[in-house]
């Protein structure tokens, strides 16, 4: 699933949830990987931070 830069989005494993900024690639046992970067708003304690991650989109979701 692609996500729209601006959209915010959930990491249901970590309950970190943030705004797409970007994206990226990332070889990973020669495999071309496209990757999401996030700009982390808040975390499942909702303390608020500023930090990107970039990670695999597959590990993200579309907050309803």
């Amino acid at each position: 699933m692609m996500f729209n830069i601006d959209e915010y989005v959930l990491n249901p494993q970590t309950g970190q949830v943030g705004k797409v900024i970007g994206y990226g690639h990332e070889i990973i046992n020669n495999v071309y990987t496209i990757t999401l970067k996030v700009l982390i708003t808040e975390t499942d304690n909702y303390s608020k931070r500023l930090l990107v991650l970039e990670d695999r989109i597959s590990a993200w979701s579309l907050m309803s």
